[in-house]
């Protein structure tokens, strides 16, 4: 039977033992396949209970799934009132306080996805994924995921986040075929809230005209491209494992996998320095968007993370590290 609510109860659940929180949550492996009516007490996640998460819809099913028996099902609806400004729609799963990954260490997380028919192919900031910093009471500002997996016009990309580092150089539009050079990439300046945005990769649906925004380029932030693209969002099940871990002086590092495929690696700074943010890192995923008028939803399988590559990715002869 499928169970289908708009927040969680708490129901029983046949799942694995849950893990014992060790004296560094980042040692821990959890994994969660969602094959039962709740979240698994081996994966310590929840679906957090605020205004912008009551457009959203959650729903442990049978019908679509990558593994196992169940899948998660996740959908936002129309929902912020008329006019509130930066109003987003959410239906976001988190992972407990608790057992987040401090922030000066790295991790591996794995997840699939699958996009659900219709796939938005408009010009509108979604996510489907994103690692941020917690905010403290005392942080001023708002800080951006400092690596989140987005869709724009129906085709898939990864951005990374860190504060503001002057720029290598300004570029042209991408318009007008501005190419960052050997050392350089694509990246978004906000000097005005002491952020910028880097381009790390892209689907094989990208061209020129996506991306209007990466108008510059950064030596701050470096991508090497391992020869192959992220998957396009109309081709089934999706499988990333991705290591994550931030360093704000130039000593982060980025992963991404799709699929078994090595996609990217990512150096130098990543994530936010800011007076007041807090100690941990975390993972959340489902569709978030800024307010709109249809239906988005989004399949999710498989959720693990552990400090070992080959506990998340499938194939562990492809990790690049332990």
């Amino acid at each position: 039977m499928n169970a289908k609510y708009a927040l969680p109860a708490i129901l029983a659940c046949t799942c694995a033992a849950t893990p014992t929180l060790a004296d560094n949550p980042a040692q821990m492996v959890l994994h969660d396949g969602f094959d039962g009516t709740d979240f698994a007490p081996s994966g310590h996640l929840y679906y957090r209970d605020n205004f912008e998460q009551k457009a959203g819809a959650i729903e442990f099913q049978s019908e679509v799934k990558r593994t196992g028996a169940g899948a998660l099902k996740l959908s936002v609806k129309p929902f912020c009132p008329p006019g509130k400004a930066n109003c987003s729609e959410r239906a976001e799963i988190w992972e407990r306080t608790k057992y987040r990954v401090p922030y000066d260490e790295g991790v591996w997380y794995g997840f699939a996805v699958k996009f659900a028919d219709p796939i938005p192919s408009g010009d509108h900031r979604y996510l489907i994924a994103q690692w941020k910093r917690e905010i403290g009471p005392k942080a001023e500002g708002d800080f951006s995921p400092f690596l989140a997996l987005r869709l724009n016009n129906g085709k898939l990309f990864a951005t990374v986040e860190t504060n503001y580092v002057a720029p290598t150089r300004n570029g042209k539009s991408k318009g007008d075929g501005e190419i960052c050079g050997d050392g350089e990439t694509p990246v978004w300046f906000r000097p005005d809230t002491n952020q910028m945005r880097a381009l790390v990769a892209t689907d094989d649906n990208w061209n020129d005209g996506d991306g209007g925004e990466f108008t510059s380029c950064t030596n701050a932030i470096k991508v090497i491209n391992r020869g192959n693209k992220l998957p396009t969002p109309s081709s089934g099940w999706i499988d990333f494992a991705i290591y994550s871990k931030p360093g704000p002086d130039g000593s982060g590092h980025i992963e991404i996998f799709a699929n078994n495929k090595w996609i990217v690696s990512v150096t130098g700074h990543i994530g936010h320095a800011d007076h007041g943010l807090g100690k941990n890192q975390y993972f959340k995923f489902g569709p978030y968007r800024a307010a709109d008028t249809t239906v988005w939803t989004l399949y999710y399988d498989d959720f693990r993370r552990s400090p070992h590559c080959a506990d998340v990715l499938s194939n562990p002869g492809l990790c690049p590290m332990k």
